[in-house]
């Protein structure tokens, strides 16, 4: 079984660098075995978030849009949970995911949307990655950013 770095190779992905807290809180806290990582927004690798990333499901962008900003957000996790962890490989399971959603009225696509986060959790942890899930609806994100996902792992420690 591949490890969850091969996986990422496979997939044409380098994880960016982790995103530095940017007001009074870390990125990540370990707690005994427990991993927890502070919601990130879908930052790409230039430490921006495209365009095609910002504002308000339904309205100014769709489910599309909506999901690679979640998958985006679940590679910053990865990044963060490497940098906590020393490896994904200390990682024995994703144990919860949560997604909010910058929502238009009416928007009921919310679980959709996060599922890009969560496909992508699976696709690089494998059985792992399955986890505990809550997709919300927000009226506003930090940076008009269209979905934020936060993240808790069960991590082996050395």
């Amino acid at each position: 079984m591949p490890t969850p770095e091969a996986r990422l190779k496979q997939l044409g992905i380098a994880l960016p660098p982790p995103a530095a807290a940017v007001a009074n809180y870390l990125p990540f806290v370990i707690t005994g075995n427990l991993l927890v990582i502070s919601g990130q927004l879908p930052f790409s690798a230039d430490g921006k978030i495209a365009p095609g990333h910002k504002g308000k499901l339904g309205l100014d962008i769709f489910n599309e849009a909506g999901q690679e900003a979640a998958r985006l957000c679940a590679i910053n996790i990865l990044a963060q949970a490497k940098e906590a962890a020393g490896s994904l490989s200390n990682i024995r399971r994703c144990v919860r995911l949560v997604g909010y959603v910058n929502a238009g009225p009416k928007f009921q696509a919310i679980p959709a949307v996060v599922n890009g986060a969560s496909d992508f959790m699976v696709a690089v942890l494998g059985e792992k990655g399955k986890h505990a899930r809550a997709a919300i609806g927000v009226a506003e994100l930090p940076l008009d950013a269209a979905v934020e996902v936060e993240a808790m792992f069960e991590i082996e420690i050395k």
